[in-house]
């Protein structure tokens, strides 16, 4: 019985040991950011824009090339 007792006391005095050397979790920091965001667009209609500006960029100095027949 005597070693019973001392085995349940050992392992409790273990077990607290193991227990309170856990490291402490790493805080985690948040940083808020302040995005703007005037439009409502997808990257899709942001591309398409992108592309249309280019087109007619080039449309344009071809009809510059050709001159005007007014």
């Amino acid at each position: 019985m005597k070693r019973l007792i001392l085995l349940g006391g050992f392992m409790a005095i273990s077990a607290t040991t193991f227990l309170s050397c856990r490291e402490e979790p790493q805080k985690t920091v948040v940083k808020e950011v302040e995005v703007e965001k005037t439009e409502n667009e997808g990257i899709l209609e942001r591309t398409a824009k992108k592309v249309d500006k280019k087109v007619n960029e080039e449309i344009d100095e071809e009809i510059d090339k050709i001159g005007d027949d007014n």
